[in-house]
């Protein structure tokens, strides 16, 4: 649904991957998060192919991608394997990628286990996971109850959900801070609203969760003396949740060796509530990698 993309997809690394591309120039691979589709890049994916070539994906377990069962698919190494792939195919073995809450944390274990394949990272209103988890405090966990919600064995928060998607994914658009339903492109909305309704989507979105806390945290902590060489950026929500429970941009200091950071007005989902600033952002950070 983004204008004046093409949209396909690609069988790489033995999922079906759906992405939408546009555009000349360098690769920039953009990643969604939770609870939305590559949809949510519908005002900042047009601005961008002015001068790049864009390619926004859903990850697995999302929008129109594979939803693999069980948990050990959806670690953030497995949606990294993925996205890797798919430039590959389309014949970038380089690029730029940016990622937003969960194609944030995606983008950063991409960034780790394929270094070499990475022009610059840009994660959006996240800190890093092992950090969240492991020094959760009790105003992040109220705020991001979402996390042990969904990661709870199945079916209990598939069925839960599964009575009335829609208010459920609603409640979380209009969560971690300063949004209204109506910062939201109708468009998108119902891109989202078709992804969440399907029960194979809820699965998926939960076995996401469940392997963050089952799979990603040993990872991450195994990795956490890793530094990431390549220029990145850091965005996050003025208003948002994470900004008020942490300094972000010192949480990834020690991950990050060429860091750049800036608040954008806004929540969480700051690039519906202020996608030219988000692109302005982008634009002036990529331009100058």
């Amino acid at each position: 649904m983004i204008a004046g993309f093409q949209t396909a997809s690609a069988r790489v690394n033995g999922q079906d991957i759906f992405y939408a591309m546009a555009g000349s120039g360098p690769a920039v691979l953009l990643l969604h998060g939770f609870p939305q589709t590559h949809a949510m890049w519908h005002a900042v994916a047009p601005v961008l192919a002015r001068q790049f070539t864009v390619v926004a994906a859903d990850l697995r377990g999302y929008g129109q991608s594979s939803k693999p069962e069980g948990t050990e698919p959806y670690s953030f190494r497995h949606m990294a394997a993925d996205q890797l792939a798919l430039m590959a195919s389309l014949g970038f073995r380089q690029f730029h990628v940016v990622g937003h809450d969960r194609g944030g944390r995606t983008a950063h274990r991409l960034a780790l286990d394929a270094p070499e394949a990475l022009q610059s990272l840009t994660v959006m209103d996240i800190v890093p996971t092992h950090l969240l988890l492991d020094e959760l405090s009790k105003d992040v966990a109220a705020a991001y109850y979402h996390w042990f919600f969904l990661a709870q064995p199945a079916p209990f928060p598939e069925t839960l959900i599964g009575h009335d998607p829609d208010t459920y994914f609603e409640s979380c658009l209009l969560g971690w801070g300063a949004a209204r339903l109506a910062d939201f492109d109708p468009a998108a909305l119902d891109a989202y609203r078709q992804a969440w309704r399907e029960p194979d989507t809820i699965r998926g979105m939960c076995a996401d969760y469940r392997a963050t806390l089952q799979l990603d945290f040993d990872l991450d902590a195994a990795d956490l003396s890793q530094q990431v060489t390549a220029p990145a950026l850091v965005l996050y929500g003025a208003q948002g949740a994470m900004a008020q429970a942490y300094d972000i941009p010192r949480t990834w200091q020690p991950r990050l060796t060429q860091v750049q950071a800036r608040p954008i007005q806004g929540g969480h989902f700051f690039i519906d509530q202020n996608p030219g600033a988000t692109a302005d952002a982008l634009l002036a950070f990529l331009t100058g990698v």
